[in-house]
């Protein structure tokens, strides 16, 4: 992905953006051309974006004025006017610390629980806290642009015209991904009739957000980056009141928006240089990635200093892993381990000029080229001439074709989806097509998107009413229902859903003796006994007589699935890992069955303090 966000706090959280940058003369204009920064240690100073701007700082923040600390920390830190000071709303809240939390709900508890299941139960919140001990206000999103390996090698080594370039490039694509952002992803919810606090979800008068350019990782490799600053404070179109991010499609569509990016780069450096560009494989736990042609891939590993020591890492926890658990981890739990192996092979930043690591890049190259890097980086730029389409060029009967192809990409992935899984996979399918601009891309995977969605069966019920025209968006759509938020599935795994609750209305397992059950619940395992709802459901599991059950667990201490190790002795008989999940809430589909075996044991250690619940049934909308 080279498209990756990460939350940011109120507070300090800022602060890390402002560590690498130039010190300067603090006043010198951001149109300044790359090479002035070249033997100034560190980057440039952040510039502010977004058409947002103008309902801040009494007007006179403009699009590419730099951005300084102080408006930084009143913004983002505060959640005040980065120029006036003013509040923008209500003031960001303040949580209740973890410790006092856990002491009021453990006083909360059941007088009548047995000492094992309040212990139990205290175990369980004590989980539950300490993975929201860390909660704080959100201040903003940090979304961060960084160019495939091969444009960071290409543009590390070239002249500096060639690096002036390339950076124009991306920085018109990062441009042209946040005026999607706004268009598209960016909203916020008014309204306090329901749950969650909010009914309606409604637009903005655009984004606030700082950009900072990074050259190279944490390896010193290099690596043409910029992360982009959303704020999280917004104007609300509706009634000019400041409200917070809808953080929920900043999230889901965080993949879309990495794809999207992809292409629209690929399409401006080849309008630029002419360059042509091919799909490279990563291994079977990562997706393909595009790269420039003629970019080899061993100067690609060259350059990938931080992505090697990653891989190492994830190597480790997964041998430890298949220690743990005696099987490989799936696809999923890859992309967690590849996460924390990121974390924990993260070395300290080294702040240096760019003139410093641009000639380090250079001898590098040169070392495994055998001749001169800038020379060579003048024949990648000059390898041919591009050909262009436009959106009037494809075919609606390739529109359709392709749409057919992103439901089955998507369809064998998971078993439902949402409009930036068909977006994302929809700017997969056509990027080895180069448009003149942006929107033509858009255009066309716009369509592709709307054919993928009627291809699929829409799992969200239609609009029971219309609603009045003041509460529509300009597409018709009601404010009363998120955009872009109607939930997707196949036939295909509609017939699976069905075949499943047909196994478990079928009542023709075999069961296990109560006698057996009673043993079994009743042994110690790792010194521990089973709590009694852990009893119950294995228990209710054991004596169902269906073919398939399902076995419905709060996340806690111990959450490796209770039924990892039953044994199924009978003919026929099979025990699925099921994951854990609320016993509030149905399972996400990822979840697997658990099929009624004879000879179930008791789960082992781990899963002993957590209270298990059991379901003997599987949901509709599983």
């Amino acid at each position: 992905m080279t498209v990756s966000m990460r939350v940011m706090h109120a507070g300090d959280g800022y602060k890390y953006l402002l560590r690498s940058v130039a010190a300067g003369d603090g006043n010198r204009s951001l149109s300044t051309p790359l090479t002035r920064y070249y033997s100034e240690v560190g980057t440039p100073p952040g510039r502010w974006t977004g058409s947002g701007l103008p309902t801040v700082g009494e007007g006179r923040i403009l699009t590419g004025s730099q951005v300084t600390e102080t408006q930084l920390a009143l913004l983002i830190g505060l959640g005040r006017d980065p120029v006036t000071g003013e509040p923008l709303g209500r003031a960001y809240p303040e949580y209740q610390p973890a410790h006092e939390r856990v002491e009021e709900r453990v006083r909360g508890l059941d007088p009548d629980l047995s000492t094992t299941e309040r212990a139990a139960e205290t175990s369980r919140i004590k989980a539950e806290e300490t993975v929201q001990s860390g909660r704080r206000a959100v201040a903003g999103y940090d979304y961060t642009f960084s160019v495939p390996k091969s444009a960071s090698v290409l543009w590390g080594v070239a002249d500096p015209n060639t690096q002036e370039l390339i950076v124009a490039a991306h920085h018109a694509a990062v441009a042209d991904v946040v005026d999607y952002i706004e268009r598209e992803i960016a909203a916020t919810r008014a309204g306090v009739a329901n749950a969650d606090g909010a009914v309606a979800q409604v637009a903005t008068r655009g984004i606030i957000a700082a950009a900072f350019d990074h050259w190279d990782s944490r390896a010193n490799d290099p690596q043409l980056h910029t992360h982009v600053v959303i704020s999280n404070k917004v104007q609300t179109v509706l009634d000019g009141r400041w409200r917070s991010l809808d953080s929920r499609p900043m999230h889901a569509a965080v993949t879309a928006i990495s794809a999207y990016y992809n292409a629209v780069l690929a399409d401006r450096l080849t309008r630029t240089f002419g360059l042509g560009w091919e799909q490279r494989g990563r291994g079977a736990d990562r997706s393909p990635q595009w790269e420039i042609t003629g970019v080899s891939e061993s100067l690609v590993k060259e350059f990938s200093t931080r992505t090697r020591a990653i891989e190492i890492e994830k190597e480790q926890m997964i041998n430890a892993y298949v220690q743990r658990h005696g099987r490989r981890p799936n696809n999923a739990a890859i992309v967690v381990l590849r996460a924390k192996a990121t974390l924990a092979t993260r070395p300290e930043k080294q702040v240096r000029s760019l003139e410093d690591l641009t000639a380090e890049w250079r001898h590098r190259a040169a070392r495994l080229l055998r001749r001169d890097a800038t020379d060579w980086a003048r024949s990648v730029i000059s390898a041919g001439t591009p050909r262009f389409t436009s959106a009037d060029q494809i075919p609606a009967g390739l529109v359709e074709e392709v749409g057919s192809v992103v439901v089955a990409e998507v369809a064998g992935k998971r078993a439902t989806w949402r409009r930036w899984n068909l977006w994302a996979e929809a700017s997969r399918q056509t990027m080895h097509l180069r448009f003149k601009n942006a929107r033509e891309r858009e255009t066309v995977v716009a369509r592709v998107v709307e054919s993928a969605e009627r291809n699929s069966v829409a799992l969200t019920p239609p609009e029971s009413a219309v609603s009045p025209t003041q509460f529509r968006r300009e597409d018709g759509t009601s404010v009363f229902r998120p955009r872009h938020g109607a939930i997707y599935s196949s036939t295909g795994v509609m017939a699976a859903e069905e075949r499943l609750l047909d196994r478990a209305n079928d009542l023709s397992s075999p069961v296990v003796s109560s006698l057996f059950i009673a043993t079994a619940v009743r042994r110690r395992h790792d010194g521990r006994r089973l709590t009694r709802s852990q009893a119950e459901a294995i228990t209710a599991i054991a004596t169902s007589r269906r073919q398939v059950d399902l076995l419905v667990g709060p996340a806690g201490p111990g959450r490796r699935p209770p039924c990892t190790h039953y044994s199924s002795p009978g003919p026929g008989s099979t025990v699925v890992k099921a994951s854990s999940g609320s016993p509030h809430r149905p399972p996400r589909r990822r979840c697997s069955p658990v099929t009624s075996a004879s000879g179930a044991r008791t789960p082992r250690s781990g899963s002993a303090t957590t209270p298990w619940v059991s379901a003997s049934f599987v949901p509709a909308s599983w």
